[in-house]
């Protein structure tokens, strides 16, 4: 008995002191230059199977932690060669590093591209993997460096199904550069072979039709008559998760669909220069006109509001709930593992003063760190890093859980906010999109804002999401890849989270002696009733430190003859009203109306009066924002689009990029070529 617990005694610690097997392998991707490229797949592999999937940081970098072992890693960034380094060696207890640098795929030769309906890629929820090339697609160019034989072309195309040796069809993963596709291979479809003489199309998979992503249909706003419609009410919408989306689509060598393109969410997506405010109010207003460049014969009028900048240092505290979709639909590159890096750069940002708590939704919804001081970001991080997915979505569950815990630790005379991270896909609870809106309609009563942030291809649920940023007064973006996350967590943070005015109305009286007629161009899912600009009850939009919101109007003036299908109502103004706005030289008197963001019951107004002039020479602001609009119509086939053309666009928004210091306005030109060449495509299909 005695010898018996002698061994016991012996053993125990070393059962219970067993060594944590596991390795880091971590390292830098760069270009031929050496520069960091942000946001570039990293897949680790072992055998068919793929281990783990992550994306670069903002340096460049990457991290993961895996059991000890040989692996493959597959290193890939749209415009660049994609590298496979086989036999990594990953000793026990140890960190290994891996920096591997990616050659220009400057030149192609030849593009497939071919139409779809939605096109985008499935994402499924199986557990083994093996990587193909498939014939027909972007890949195929590659097969040669496939870890699998892969099939030609001709088996690609006659073949419904995909199954790897030792697996069902519906049991295997299924990646292409590093983007999984389903179980059931798409059937054929009829492709033709242009000239594509740019990169970074041949690293993205072929979409599938069996995609269920979701946009509100979207009725353009019509031209109105001014004598019987004279006034245009709206709220501001500072979104532009719209234009990352498209992008998104562009990049892949697909136009969007239509309803994705939300016009003013383009416009929007871009950095105006416009005065910042000086008086009392949070935001100054400012005004441009000049000729409507795709209907010389109209004008175009811009409106900008630009809010106050305030110093993170200067900001209130703040009281974040991180609530995190960790279901199957989010197991994906571009998905939670992009969350993560999004989340772990925003909480670089935050201060000790600020609070952050992490709530997750699978199956059921559960409270994986409290709230926690923005000090402690190790903690924060480390909670961020042990995220996994897997189950279905019980996406109410998660946030009714969220804003309990951000009512348990409400920040008095601070910035309270749920930050959203999900692909919008709720199937388990209130999935009934009315059910969720009332639901977070109730919820906004405590105080506590909504930040949606919307991830992946596939399944993204983008009027779910638009909706609930809407109703929560808050604020959606998309964030499709690791430069888009950087731009709305980090250069943004402080329009991104911490709001300046909320419920901002625009109202805008034209002079019916000067116009005749005028669009709004976008606010479709913005537009309020004449009556609810002086109704404090009405939600209306908010306004984010930093800010710019600008609006564009088309205006037909006194003289020409309105556009066929012209909205009418009845006659407000009399004879004796119309003489007297004959004296006046205003194009229009424009009102806001807003309230501050803690103790905003009662609105304050501004109001002011636009001239009758029209400039020769835009400005750079100007110039941008209708090479935007122009391009937005285009991409939506618009009615209104005129004499719009890729060439004018395209030499417009060049102009405006002589002052590019991000990089967005040179690559909003690369987007317009590109739309451009797969718009003269379908024309030519047809």
């Amino acid at each position: 008995m005695k010898t018996c617990l002698f061994l016991l005694l012996v053993l125990l610690p070393a059962a219970i002191y067993q060594p944590n097997h596991t390795a880091v392998l971590t390292g830098k991707v760069t270009d031929a230059a050496g520069e960091p490229l942000i946001g570039a797949s990293v897949l680790v592999r072992q055998g068919a199977d793929t281990r783990q999937g992550v994306v670069t940081d903002y340096n460049g970098e990457y991290r993961l932690t895996l059991p000890p072992g040989t692996y493959t890693v597959e290193v890939s960034y749209t415009g660049y060669k994609t590298r496979k380094v086989e036999g990594v060696a990953l000793p026990d207890q140890q960190i290994n590093t891996l920096d591997v640098t990616l050659e220009s795929s400057a030149v192609l030769s030849e593009v497939v591209v071919t139409s779809y309906k939605v096109p985008l890629v499935e994402q499924d929820k199986t557990s083994g993997g093996q990587t193909l090339a498939l014939g027909g697609s972007p890949a195929a160019s590659r097969a040669k460096k496939s870890t699998a034989a892969a099939p030609r072309p001709a088996q690609a195309k006659e073949s419904r199904n995909i199954a790897g040796q030792g697996a069902r069809g519906n049991a295997a993963n299924y990646y292409v550069d590093g983007i999984r596709i389903p179980r059931s291979a798409a059937p054929a479809r009829e492709t033709e072979t242009i000239k594509y003489a740019e990169a970074r199309a041949d690293t993205l998979a072929p979409p599938s039709e069996s995609n269920t992503e979701s946009y509100a249909a979207i009725q353009e706003n019509p031209f109105r008559e001014v004598r019987s419609n004279a006034v245009s009410t709206f709220s501001i919408d500072v979104d532009a998760a719209s234009y990352s989306n498209t992008r998104r689509f562009l990049q892949a060598g697909q136009l969007p669909p239509a309803d994705a393109v939300r016009i003013e969410e383009l416009v929007n997506y871009f950095d105006y220069q416009y005065p910042a405010p000086t008086g009392a109010h949070p935001f100054s207003v400012n005004s441009e006109l000049a000729e409507c460049p795709w209907n010389p014969k109209h004008r175009l009028l811009l409106i900008g509001l630009q809010g106050r900048q305030i110093e993170t240092g200067q900001l209130p505290p703040g009281n974040f709930v991180f609530l995190v979709d960790v279901s199957g639909s989010m197991s994906s590159p571009d998905k939670l593992p992009l969350v993560q890096q999004s989340l772990a750069m925003l909480t670089d940002q935050l201060r000790p003063q600020d609070r952050v708590a992490l709530v997750v939704y699978a199956g059921a919804a559960g409270l994986v760190l409290p709230s926690t001081p923005g000090s402690d970001k190790a903690a924060i991080k480390a909670a961020i890093e042990r995220l996994s997915a897997g189950g279905s979505t019980a996406g109410a569950a998660g946030i009714q859980l969220a804003y309990e815990v951000a009512r348990k630790n409400f920040a008095r005379g601070g910035n309270n906010r749920v930050v959203l991270c999900t692909d919008g896909d709720f199937n388990v609870g209130l999935s009934n999109e009315a059910e969720l809106i009332r639901l977070i309609e109730k919820e906004r009563e405590s105080g506590v804002f909504l930040t949606a942030l919307g991830f992946g291809t596939g399944n993204y649920q983008d009027s779910k999401m638009q909706q609930l940023a809407d109703k929560g007064n808050g604020n959606h973006a998309y964030i499709d890849q690791f430069g888009e996350a950087k731009k709305v967590l980090m250069s943004e943070f402080g329009g991104t989270l911490f709001a300046i005015a909320k419920d901002v109305k625009i109202q805008i009286e034209f002079n019916p002696t000067r116009v005749a007629g005028y669009r709004l161009i976008g606010y479709e899912n913005r537009l309020l009733a004449r009556e609810d600009f002086d109704d404090d009850t009405k939600d209306a939009g908010e306004l984010g430190a930093g800010h710019r919101v600008t609006a564009l109007y088309e205006i037909v003036p006194a003289g020409q003859p309105l556009p066929i299908g012209v909205k009418n109502g009845e006659m407000r103004y009399q004879e004796t009203q119309l003489t007297a706005a004959a004296g006046a030289g205003d194009l229009l008197t424009l009102k806001l109306r807003y309230k501050q963001p803690k103790i905003g019951a009662v609105s304050q107004l501004i109001e002011t009066t636009v001239a009758d002039v029209a400039t020769t020479a835009p400005s750079a602001n100007f110039q941008l924002a209708a090479s935007v609009a122009e391009f937005g119509l285009l991409l939506r086939n618009s009615a209104y689009k005129g004499l719009a053309n890729y060439q004018r666009t395209l030499a417009l928004a060049q102009q405006a990029a002589r002052t590019d210091p991000g990089g967005y306005r040179k690559e909003l030109c690369d987007l317009i070529e590109k739309a451009s060449l797969l718009a003269a495509t379908e024309t030519a299909r047809k």
